[in-house]
């Protein structure tokens, strides 16, 4: 799968993420499918609602919040295709907890933020049986302004 990330979009997770660390921050990508290729419309932060004392390492938002998101999203004539979150000091490769918790029809970027910079992105999609992720084609368009 290819997803398609605008510069200035992955620049505004970028910067989200700088703020919430050392915690994990994250939120949804809005945007469309067709066959093979998603493209972001608009990335929407959401606060991490997980144990305060382990958001260094966890992000969970509530039901609320994915509910308002879908809405949102109907809205605009988008669809939530997929999740952003960070990873403070490790690889942007996905974990045991986020494979527990991931949809396998979405789109999840994973950022490393190292000592308050976004260093790595990339994609990654869960796999039907949920058994792994599998890497996706992350293709940044436009010019940073």
């Amino acid at each position: 799968m290819q997803v398609i990330l605008d510069r200035a979009l992955q620049q505004r997770i970028f910067e989200h993420l700088k703020l919430t660390y050392p915690n994990e921050g994250g939120g949804f990508l809005l945007g469309t499918q067709t066959g093979e290729s998603v493209s972001i419309a608009d990335v929407i932060s959401i606060n991490n609602v997980f144990e305060e004392s382990e958001q260094y390492h966890r992000y969970a938002m509530t039901p609320l919040d994915w509910a308002r998101l879908e809405d949102q999203a109907d809205e605009r004539g988008l669809s939530l295709v997929g999740y952003y979150h960070s990873h403070p000091d490790s690889p942007a490769i996905p974990s045991i907890y986020d494979r527990d918790h991931a949809l396998p029809h979405f789109s999840y970027l994973i950022t490393q933020v190292q000592d308050r910079q976004a260093v790595d992105m990339r994609a990654w999609r869960l796999r039907p049986d949920r058994t792994e992720f599998d890497a996706d084609e992350l293709e940044l368009s436009g010019k940073l302004e």
